[in-house]
């Protein structure tokens, strides 16, 4: 090949790179927030505004989607503000089990983690399922024998209690004796991202539902449902009542949509949300194309979120 033939084909390159939009949306989960005072609102969005201010420079650095999207998981996972991580909501048996997956889109690969107990950082956990081995899901005492094995920052039990939470399980245990009723909360947390190089990433992690059953696993570990990346399409994280993320397939779906019958993000994301309530399923999902184009749709009465892209603000919204 020619010097004049690789010049051009670098000149192309840089322009493209030059030209590519980003940016990151989080969410901190869909639910029932009408309980809120004005002051634990500050308190979140405030968590959330300085968690994307962080993740976003990681992008306008140049770094990768993939480092941008944990970092915003594992710092809500690290806040008792969220249903993840060391906010996890209680069992019906009042343990705490969480789960976790994280999906890049350049080549489509993906970790999780699912029914884990004493992982600090189920995120961190499901990036290393992801990069150091050949699987995709590790559950329960093989996902935590794992994380031992690589030195994975292990904690006790009591590192997740909330008295918060656990008041919240006994009561509405006491209200539901006779309703077929199980959870008083969605919640989750996630993040999506697309970097200078036009790399789409998701994640998202969770504590799961108020009074599930012992070893339930929900949506978020599971690829495709909670969480997809696919490079020139889109990246989405889901929150919500995740039986019915699993049987429709929503992450995906946002982008199959896209893909195969030329919607928009937003008309295609709108849609799968739209469609949920239809069926009596409550949630909400982040997303964001290969333009940095973003959608944050949900039918509960509110859902923790925000983005920021080099097109757009700073966008921070509960309800």
């Amino acid at each position: 090949m020619s010097k004049k033939l690789w010049l051009l084909i670098l000149i192309n390159c840089n322009f493209i790179l030059a030209n590519q939009n980003f940016g990151v949306v989080v969410h901190g989960g869909a639910g029932v927030l009408s309980n809120l005072s004005k002051e634990q609102q500050l308190v979140i969005e405030q968590k959330v505004s300085e968690t994307i201010l962080s993740a976003y420079e990681i992008l306008q650095k140049g770094g990768s989607s993939l480092d941008a999207v944990e970092f915003v998981v594992s710092e809500f996972e690290d806040s008792l503000l969220f249903n993840a991580g060391r906010g996890s909501v209680y069992t019906s048996d009042e343990t705490q089990e969480m789960d976790a997956s994280i999906m890049y889109g350049f080549d489509r690969s993906a970790g999780a983690v699912a029914s884990i107990k004493k992982i600090k950082n189920p995120i961190k956990l499901a990036r290393k399922v992801l990069e150091e081995t050949e699987h995709v899901i590790l559950v329960g005492d093989g996902a935590e024998s794992f994380a031992e094995s690589i030195g994975e920052t292990i904690v006790e039990p009591s590192y997740f209690h909330s008295e918060k939470n656990l008041k919240r399980l006994r009561k509405l245990k006491s209200k539901i004796a006779d309703s077929q009723t199980i959870q008083d909360k969605i919640g989750t947390v996630g993040a999506v991202a697309i970097d200078k190089k036009g790399n789409i990433s998701a994640a998202t992690s969770t504590g799961g539902m108020t009074n599930k059953m012992p070893g339930r696993v929900g949506d978020t570990p599971i690829i495709g449902s909670g969480t997809w990346a696919q490079n020139q399409v889109c990246g989405v994280s889901s929150t919500g009542h995740g039986e019915f993320f699993i049987k429709f397939q929503v992450a995906k779906e946002v982008c199959t949509r896209m893909e195969y019958l030329n919607q928009s993000l937003q008309d295609s994301s709108h849609a799968v949300i739209k469609e949920l309530k239809d069926i009596g399923a409550s949630g909400g999902l982040i997303a964001i194309d290969k333009d940095a184009n973003v959608s944050m749709p949900f039918n509960t009465e509110g859902m923790i979120r925000g983005s920021l892209t080099n097109v757009s603000d700073l966008n921070v919204s509960i309800y």
